[in-house]
C-alpha cells in the first residue's frame, strides 16, 4: 500500500468514526468502532470494517441500518474531505475481536482443565 493510500485510510477511518459518534444513537445502533478502512489504489472505494458490541440480532441489526445510511455516511465524508473523488463505501463486520475472545476461551478452558499434576515428569 503506497504512503497516499495509507494517509486516506486514515483520515477516512476518522472521518467516519466522527460521522458516527455525531449522528448515530448508540440506543439505536449499539456500540460501534471503525477498526480498519481499507482503500484501493484509485481511491474510489474505501472498504471499512466495523465492530459492533452485542449479540449476533444487534449486530445483524445494525449492519442493516448501516447499509441504509451509506449514502449519507459519503456526504458527509465528501463535505469533510478535500479529495477529488469521494470514494464508494462498503461496509463489513469486523469479527477479530469476537475470534480473539473465542481463542481466549478456549485457552483459559484448556488451562482450567490441565492441572499442574497432570503432567508427565521425565
Amino acid at each position: 500500500m503506497s504512503v497516499r493510500t495509507e494517509k486516506v485510510s486514515s483520515l477516512i477511518k476518522e472521518r467516519i468514526s466522527e460521522i458516527f459518534q455525531l449522528n448515530f444513537r448508540m440506543e439505536e445502533y449499539g456500540l460501534m468502532t471503525v477498526t480498519e478502512v481499507r482503500m484501493s489504489p484509485d481511491l474510489k472505494i474505501a472498504k471499512v470494517y466495523v465492530s459492533i458490541f452485542g449479540d449476533p440480532e444487534r449486530k445483524r441489526k445494525t449492519l442493516a441500518l448501516l447499509e441504509v445510511e451509506k449514502p449519507f455516511i459519503r456526504t458527509e465524508l465528501g463535505r469533510n474531505l478535500r479529495l477529488k473523488f469521494t470514494p464508494s463505501i462498503f461496509i463489513y463486520l469486523d469479527e477479530s475481536l469476537d475470534h480473539a475472545m473465542h481463542i481466549e476461551s478456549l485457552l483459559n478452558k484448556i488451562h482450567k482443565d490441565t492441572e499442574p499434576g497432570d503432567e508427565e515428569r521425565e
